[in-house]
């Protein structure tokens, strides 16, 4: 039976986000690098003290990077179900899939070094 409340289908929807989110960070080693990589910043975000504006770049960057490596996996995964065995056009998918990540990892390195050169700099 349909759930027809709203509210109650909205937290629904955030429950299984979260898990999904969960799933990701404890399951995909990408995701796990990625994920500790997105901290690291964050503490090195603190300890510059880096402004607003920064921030939100950075976040930006992080929650691109992470979003876009969730949808690469499961891209993967409905893949590697539909068909197990190695097949060139799946192959095809994967790597397209695999290569939006590597523009939204790209992105992100930028943003970084743009925001934390200067603090570097400064150090020496």
């Amino acid at each position: 039976m349909k759930d027809t409340s709203f509210v109650k289908g909205r937290l629904k929807s955030l429950r299984y986000a979260i898990l999904g989110a969960y799933k990701l960070v404890t399951t995909e080693h990408s995701i796990m690098v990625q994920f500790s990589i997105g901290i690291i910043v964050t503490v090195l975000g603190i300890v510059f003290d880096i402004t607003k504006t920064e921030w939100i770049f950075q976040a930006l960057a992080i929650g691109m990077v992470l979003a876009i490596e969730g949808l690469n996996t499961a891209v993967e995964k409905i893949a590697d179900f539909i068909h197990p065995d190695h097949h060139e056009r799946i192959g095809f998918i994967k790597d397209i899939a695999a290569g939006a990540v590597a523009f939204a990892a790209i992105s992100a390195i930028i943003i970084g070094l743009i925001i934390y050169i200067p603090y570097f700099i400064e150090l020496f």
